[in-house]
C-alpha cells in the first residue's frame, strides 16, 4: 500500500466516526500527510474534500459547557479551571449513554462528548482560552477580557491574535514547568494530542513497603525530555492501523503474537458500536510495538512512563496526589468496563488515565532488581538497549512491564509507583497503551 493510499484509509476511518472535523483537527492533518506520507498540503486537502471529511460549524465552547465568557472575567486560573471542570462534568452526566443514538440537534452522543471535552480542554487550557476567545469577540473586547484570565503580557496575546489559524497552530508552544524539571528546552512544536514532559530527575518508586515487599526501592533517575501521548491509543486509531497493515488483523496475525483473545469485542476488524473513542484493549504487547512504529513512536519505558504519571509531583500515591475515589479514576470494577478516554481529570503535566482505565503497555522487561543495575540517564531495563528491543521486538519473550492498573484494579495497583508484568503474548480487556516519540533537539 502506497503511503498515499494509507492517509486514504486513515481519513476514512475517521470520517466512519465522525464526518466532520474541526478547523484545528483539520490543520493538524494536514500536516500528518505532509510530515508522515509525504504528500504536498494541496493533495491532502484535495483527499479531505473528495472523502467529505467538512469542517463542522462554529461551536461555541462557552455555550456548549453552558458558560459565558463574563462567566471567567474576574475569576483567577485555579478557579476558571474549577469551573469549566463542574461544567463539563454536569454536561457530561446530563448526556445520554448510548453512543449510537441521535441527539435532538442531530449528533450522535458518540460526537457530543468529542464536542464536550474539546471545550473543556481549549477553556482549562489558558493559552488555548486566550487563543479561542480572540477568535469570537472584537478585538478590543477580547483584550479586556483575556487580560483577566491569563498570565501572558498584552502585546503577545495582540501579537497572537493577528495570528492566520495555520500559524496559531505551528506557534512554539512554552514547555509545562515541572517541579522536578532541572533543566530547559527551547520553545517546542507539541504533537497534536501529546504532551512534552520535561526533562530532570525524579524520584522513581515509593518507600511504602506495601507496594514493593520487603525492600524500600526508590532512587533518582534522570529521563531526557519526550513527548508523550495525551490519552491512551483508542479504538479508531487502532482501526486505521489495521486498515494500513492487514498482517495485525484479527484473521491474519500470527499465533506468536497473541494469546487467542486478541481483539476479542470487535466483530472481525471492527471496533464495538459507539466505542471509538474508548482505549483499545486486548492488545499484546507485539501488537502494541507493531502500532508504535507505524504511527512513527513508541512505548514507553518504564521510567518514562512514571515520570509522565506523576505530573512533576513528589512523593505523592497518586497522579494527581495522595486521595482516590470513583470521581478521580475508573477502578475496582465500579462501572465494569473501560470508558470512553479523558472522562476524568489530568494530573499537572496534562496527561489524562495515567491511573485506572486500561493497564498500559511498555518497553521494558519485567526486572524485580531494576534498583541494582541503574544507569544514571533514561533507564530501561535491559541495559539502555532501547533500539534493539524496538528492532527485534519480535524475537521477544521476556515478560514485559505494565503500569497503571486498570477499571477491574485495587487501589494499590493505581500507585504511581507500582508495577505489574505478563508475557508480551497476553491480551485481557484491561491492557492497552499509548505512545511516546523523542524529542529532536
Amino acid at each position: 500500500m502506497s503511503k498515499r493510499d494509507e492517509f486514504i484509509t486513515v481519513i476514512r476511518t475517521l470520517r466512519a466516526a465522525s464526518p466532520t472535523i474541526t478547523d484545528r483537527q483539520r490543520i493538524g492533518l494536514l500536516q500528518q500527510a505532509v510530515q508522515n506520507y509525504g504528500l504536498a498540503a494541496e493533495d491532502a486537502s484535495e483527499i479531505l474534500k473528495d472523502l467529505d471529511l467538512a469542517v463542522g460549524v462554529d461551536v461555541n465552547y462557552f455555550e456548549v459547557l453552558g458558560l459565558s465568557i463574563d462567566d471567567i472575567h474576574s475569576l483567577n486560573e485555579d478557579a476558571i479551571v474549577n469551573l469549566v471542570e463542574i461544567a463539563h462534568k454536569k454536561c457530561y452526566s446530563d448526556s445520554l449513554r448510548a453512543g449510537a443514538r441521535i441527539r435532538p440537534d442531530g449528533q450522535t452522543e458518540e460526537q457530543w462528548r468529542h464536542i464536550l471535552n474539546q471545550a473543556r480542554d481549549t477553556l482549562k487550557d489558558a493559552q488555548k482560552r486566550r487563543e479561542y476567545i480572540a477568535t469570537r469577540l472584537p478585538a478590543e473586547n477580547a483584550s479586556e477580557i483575556s487580560a483577566h484570565t491569563t498570565s501572558f503580557p498584552e502585546s503577545e496575546f495582540q501579537d497572537r491574535e493577528s495570528m492566520s489559524t495555520s500559524a496559531i497552530e505551528t506557534a512554539s508552544v512554552p514547555i509545562h514547568q515541572s517541579t522536578d524539571a532541572v533543566s530547559t528546552l527551547p520553545n517546542v512544536n507539541v504533537p497534536a494530542d501529546m504532551v512534552l514532559i520535561p526533562a530532570g530527575e525524579f524520584q522513581m518508586r515509593s518507600h511504602d513497603t506495601k507496594v514493593h515487599g520487603s525492600e524500600k526501592l526508590v532512587y533518582t533517575v534522570y529521563v531526557d525530555a519526550f513527548y508523550i501521548d495525551k490519552y491512551p491509543v483508542t479504538n479508531a486509531q487502532y482501526k486505521a492501523f489495521l486498515s494500513a497493515n492487514p498482517q495485525w488483523q484479527k484473521n491474519n496475525i500470527h499465533e506468536n503474537y497473541h494469546n487467542g483473545n486478541y481483539l476479542r469485542t470487535w466483530n472481525r476488524n471492527n471496533y464495538p458500536k459507539g466505542k471509538a473513542d474508548h482505549p483499545v484493549v486486548n492488545v499484546s504487547w507485539y501488537t502494541a510495538m507493531a502500532y508504535t512504529q507505524w504511527i512513527g513512536k513508541r512505548l514507553p519505558t518504564e521510567s518514562e512512563w512514571e515520570k509522565a504519571a506523576r505530573g512533576g509531583l513528589h512523593e505523592k500515591t497518586y497522579p494527581w496526589g495522595d486521595q482516590l475515589n470513583t470521581s478521580m479514576a475508573n477502578y475496582g470494577k465500579y462501572i465494569g468496563a473501560p470508558t470512553p478516554i479523558g472522562e476524568y481529570l489530568p494530573n499537572d503535566y496534562g496527561v489524562y488515565d495515567m491511573a485506572g482505565n486500561v493497564w498500559e503497555w511498555c518497553l521494558d522487561e519485567y526486572d524485580r532488581n531494576l534498583h541494582k543495575k541503574l544507569p544514571p540517564r533514561n533507564y530501561d531495563a535491559e541495559a539502555n538497549n532501547t533500539s534493539e528491543i524496538i528492532n527485534n521486538f519480535l524475537s521477544i519473550k521476556t515478560s514485559r512491564v505494565l503500569r497503571g492498573g486498570s477499571w477491574a484494579s485495587s487501589p494499590k495497583a493505581l500507585q504511581v509507583a507500582y508495577c505489574g508484568a505478563a508475557p508480551p503474548t497476553l491480551t485481557c480487556n484491561s491492557y492497552g497503551f499509548r505512545c511516546i516519540r523523542a524529542v529532536t533537539p
